[in-house]
């Protein structure tokens, strides 16, 4: 038996050890001097965890995600001192000025290290907030034009992709290809772009978008999961399979691609490896949005995991409430959500600035169980047909039928519940009635004019359908569903 053994016998008594936020915070503050930033994390994290309400250890973390570029988690902690744990530790704007100016956030980081100059003139940070406002002035009188710039893009890159979101297709097209032809470079801007034209049903357009962003920008992921998202849904299996063996294999190292090829894979079924990613994010303290916890649950329900699953649904309703009975496990999930209930959405659409999504607000507040709501509305608009469909919609007598909305009934029979791929069909009809409408073209034949727009909208989606299959499922003659495809097409704007 060796000595160490018997002082060990000899002693005979264990002595607990209950290590203090102290304790932990000094052992990250020694690896972070060592630049061993992931254990440090580790350990200031567990600092904070037993001492939640001590701002050093809180600023300290929030200098570790700085300098593993997890930029966005940082600015949360500086801004919880600033905000309710210690509004004297002004250096925080100092920190946050730096971050905001990795992000391209210019003109937050120009606040901030103003700030911290105002509050602090003889600071630590005083000489290094200069050289940062030297950096970010350049010349004074180009500060607004130069600096804001990219504020700018990411402002109109989150208003477009809010109108994505919400189903104004026509309108984020729009703005999408301002962004463009300011900044040619940005590809973001394409492959939403890419996904809007996807979703109004022109296929080929959007594909040539992405195909035009790979060849620019070989290897762009965004593009790729788009690939994916395209090819899955126009039920090209070579296609699928090829690029999720290719999704499959890559390993991202940025956050946001991360969670894109985590959601883009659980989309498409591969749920173990997306459930992988993703849940990867989220032990990381990713903070993310109702999105990436809606793909989290799916992909944890589809691998078993359903305790979890149940979990990060709840985070999912509090975040989007309106996603309620789209859970994982319901059995009517067979469909991208459907939005006839969903009462925000409506509104959106009656808002807009298209007069076809206000059509297709009009048509989706028939089918909500919260009509009258919607209706009585003073976001409600009406406008020559917008007044006939509003009139009939409550009931005037004088307005026996309404040809735009019986037609859309008629799609209504094979396309519920309305996802966001289907909403295209529809966005296509209202498009085309408001230019008949013009045009005092009669609108007789409802489920002629159904079949015709069914088939042109599959058409332009590259979905292999004859015009005798379409008119099988309408009950229809082959040349009456002929006849009425060329009078659609003569108003297909």
């Amino acid at each position: 038996m060796s000595k160490d053994s018997k002082a060990r016998q000899k002693t005979g008594k264990l002595l607990s050890f209950i290590p203090t936020g102290e304790y932990y915070f000094t052992k990250g503050l020694k690896a972070y001097q060592r630049r061993d930033f992931h254990k440090a994390k580790k350990y200031i994290e567990r600092a904070m965890h037993l001492e939640p309400g001590e701002p050093m250890i809180v600023c300290q973390l929030a200098i570790i995600y700085t300098e593993l570029g997890e930029y966005k988690e940082s600015n949360r902690l500086l801004h919880l001192i600033l905000d309710e744990l210690d509004p004297d530790m002004v250096e925080c704007h100092y920190f946050l000025a730096n971050n905001y100016a990795h992000q391209g956030f210019f003109k937050d980081a120009y606040q901030h290290a103003k700030q911290y100059m105002d509050l602090d003139e003889e600071g630590e940070f005083i000489e290094d907030t200069e050289d940062l406002l030297d950096l970010l002035s350049l010349e004074a009188e180009e500060l607004e034009e130069d600096l804001y710039e990219q504020d700018d893009l990411i402002t109109k890159q989150e208003e477009a992709r809010n109108l994505l979101e919400s189903g104004h297709f026509p309108k984020a097209i729009d703005l999408l290809t301002s962004v463009i032809d300011e900044f040619p470079e940005y590809w973001s801007a394409y492959n939403n772009l890419a996904l809007a034209h996807f979703y109004l049903g022109e296929v080929e357009k959007a594909e040539t978008i992405l195909n035009e962003v790979l060849e620019k920008n070989p290897g762009n992921l965004h593009a790729l999961c788009n690939k994916l998202v395209f090819a899955f849904y126009q039920k090209e299996k070579k296609v699928v399979e090829q690029l999720k063996e290719t999704l499959k294999k890559i390993k991202p190292m940025l956050i946001e691609h991360q969670f894109k090829v985590g959601a883009t894979l659980a989309l498409v079924g591969e749920y173990e490896v997306a459930y992988l990613w993703l849940r990867k994010l989220h032990k990381q303290g990713f903070d993310g949005d109702g999105p990436f916890y809606y793909w989290l649950s799916y992909a944890a329900f589809h691998t078993g995991r359903e305790q979890l699953a149940e979990g990060f649904w709840k985070k999912v309703l509090q975040l989007n409430p309106e996603k309620e009975g789209l859970e994982p496990w319901n059995e009517n999930r067979d469909s991208i959500e459907g939005i006839e209930d969903h009462t925000p959405t409506i509104f959106k659409k009656i808002k807009s600035d298209y007069i076809e999504e206000r059509l297709f607000g009009m048509f989706l507040s028939s089918l909500s169980e919260k009509k009258d709501e919607i209706l009585t509305s003073k976001d409600v608009s009406r406008h020559d047909l917008e007044e006939k469909y509003f009139l009939w919609l409550k009931g005037n007598q004088k307005i026996s039928s309404l040809a735009v909305h019986e037609t859309a009934k008629e799609l209504y029979q094979f396309h519920q519940p309305i996802g966001t791929v289907e909403a295209g069909l529809y966005l296509m009809w209202f498009t085309v009635s408001v230019e008949m409408e013009k045009a005092k073209v009669e609108l007789k034949n409802y489920k002629a004019f159904a079949a015709a727009i069914e088939y042109l909208w599959r058409k332009l989606r590259n979905e292999k359908v004859t015009q005798q299959t379409i008119a099988q499922q309408y009950g229809l003659s082959l040349t009456t569903v002929q006849k009425y495809i060329k009078i659609v097409n003569i108003h297909l704007c």
